[in-house]
């Protein structure tokens, strides 16, 4: 997810720091029950269709439910559904929902999962994570507009069944329909807000334990109160979480050091500075910071060696060590490490490729002469795009640092607020772009797709037919066979990196100071990252 970063997730996942409401006494904070989440970047939409941002995600995991939620330690647990039996050929899955209620206490029913299915796979709907439901009956035949929406392989048996048709089995199937994309939605909701759906805390229908208010689409705060409707209430203990967008979180160190902030992010030598701390956590995600190249705007990107070039002049360990210094680590590729093994072995360490992430500058100005000469170009310039958040700023500087080394080329920063660099992204305004993808789900798969020829977050968009059958294999014809599958992925993996499709950067990690009084935060390492439902405070 584009942080999207849930990761998935997309712009930077937001540092975060949760800190008491108003900061009064510690009677009225008991009471109160509420907690103040602080973001780095705006939320761009609640529509369950349409969001691809990582703060709309946690924030629609919270106030929103599909059939089954995640868990820790890349568990589900039961949500809407009760529970659920798969077919012995894999392609057939039935879940039997719990009678529940949306927020204004009318019932969910297997009909707002037909719904919202029909309508995220629906060409009109133009919902970039259409793709996530490629595998359900017809959802590819749908979404290119060949198929009516109504042969999409789910169907409501009743009120509290669904029945879920794929085309081949898929063993993760259990992990995306945890994820925000699957959840159900209100048909007379979408049907009275129109375009208006999602865009402001009113123009929303509600399933999960808490509920939104106080977003108008474009303001800095937001929150989430209690809801009394979720069939799990009594579980909940906030009765409300306070969001503000803040870009600099480095003010929350003086109110945690105050014991006025009960969590603070810790950022550059912050980390090193308190590592060491009783209260110091480190949360690591799978999540990938990367460079993409607009080789649909400029030749000379689809070169090979210019894209080697670009990579080698990249030293990861100074970066993540001396730069960013907050417990970030060098990325070995494209897919993030410590998210998914097989037979013992983590794909990140059986899909690397030394040369591919190394720093070499001797070997990059090689490479970089002879695309130079292979392109005809004996100059060139372009624009690289990144947030304006601390982090984005540092690391567009040091890549302009290591980039201008090589002959010739010149380099102009672009730091803009993350919602803008979306879109820009998104809409293919730019020359290079420093972005980020967060597992939408513990599996491979989840980063290895974007880069298929047609992925809709495939930005550049690199392209490689090789690279498409391997990953079509691997979710296809191997797709119940789990050896062959791994191969496939992992050949994939190495190719992507050997081509530099991408150039990968660096592995995100999530410095903290957390008071002991705070309990039970959940913290996922794929999207959505954060769950806040069991969230204590004494």
């Amino acid at each position: 997810m584009k942080i999207r970063s849930f990761a998935k997730l997309g712009g930077a996942v937001a540092l975060s720091a949760l800190v008491l409401a108003g900061c009064g006494s510690k009677s009225t904070q008991s009471q109160k029950k509420e907690l103040t989440w602080v973001q780095q970047s705006n939320m761009t939409t609640m529509d369950i269709s349409k969001v691809t941002d990582q703060i709309g995600a946690q924030t629609l995991n919270n106030s929103n439910e599909g059939l089954l939620r995640m868990a820790e330690h890349n568990k589900v647990v039961p949500g809407v559904a009760k529970n659920y039996q798969v077919s012995k050929d894999g392609k057939t899955w039935t879940f039997n929902l719990r009678h529940s209620k949306w927020s204004d206490g009318s019932p969910v029913t297997a009909k707002d999962f037909v719904f919202s299915w029909r309508r995220t796979v629906d060409p009109k709907t133009a919902g970039q994570y259409a793709y996530i439901f490629a595998n359900i009956k017809n959802a590819t035949k749908i979404n290119s507009g060949k198929m009516a929406t109504s042969k999409l392989g789910v169907k409501a048996d009743g009120n509290y069944k669904l029945v879920v048709t794929l085309e081949k089995p898929q063993t993760y199937f259990k992990y995306l329909v945890a994820d925000v994309e699957f959840f159900p939605q209100k048909a007379s909701a979408v049907k009275k807000y129109g375009s208006k759906y999602g865009t402001t805390s009113q123009d929303m229908a509600y399933n999960g334990p808490f509920k939104m208010t106080g977003w108008t689409g474009t303001n800095d705060t937001w929150h989430l109160v209690r809801n009394k409707n979720y069939w799990n209430a009594k579980k909940v203990k906030l009765d409300k979480v306070n969001f503000q967008v803040i870009k600099t979180p480095e003010t929350f160190l003086n109110q945690y050091q105050d014991n006025k902030v009960q969590v603070t992010p810790l950022v550059g030598q912050q980390v090193k500075q308190y590592k060491n701390n009783k209260d110091y956590v480190l949360r690591s995600n799978a999540a990938t910071w990367y460079l993409e190249m607009n080789q649909h705007k400029y030749k000379f990107f689809r070169n090979v060696n210019i894209r080697k070039a670009l990579s080698l002049t990249v030293d990861r360990k100074q970066f993540t060590n001396k730069v960013l210094a907050d417990g970030s680590i060098p990325a070995k590729g494209f897919v993030a490490a410590d998210m998914s093994t097989h037979n013992g072995k983590d794909f990140a360490d059986d899909a690397y490729v030394k040369s591919a992430v190394e720093s070499n500058m001797a070997l990059a100005k090689k490479y970089w002469a002879k695309g130079m000469k292979e392109t005809g170009k004996k100059t060139v310039s372009f624009n690289l795009m990144a947030d304006d958040t601390d982090a984005g700023k540092k690391t567009a500087e040091y890549l302009q640092s290591r980039f201008t080394k090589l002959p010739g080329l010149k380099i102009k920063n672009l730091n803009i607020p993350y919602k803008t660099r979306l879109a820009r992204s998104q809409d293919g305004q730019f020359d290079m772009v420093v972005t980020e993808w967060i597992a939408d789900f513990p599996d491979p798969i989840t980063f290895l797709s974007l880069m298929q020829s047609n992925n809709a977050y495939n930005n550049g968009p690199w392209q490689n037919k090789e690279y498409d059958q391997l990953t079509t294999n691997a979710e296809g014809r191997d797709a119940n066979r789990p050896n062959a599958r791994w191969n496939d992925m992992v050949k994939a993996g190495k190719l992507l990196a050997n081509q530099e499709g991408v150039i990968p950067l660096y592995q995100q990690a999530q410095p903290q100071l957390v008071k002991s009084s705070v309990k039970g935060i959940q913290a996922f390492p794929t999207a959505p990252l954060w769950d806040w439902s069991k969230t204590t405070v004494k």
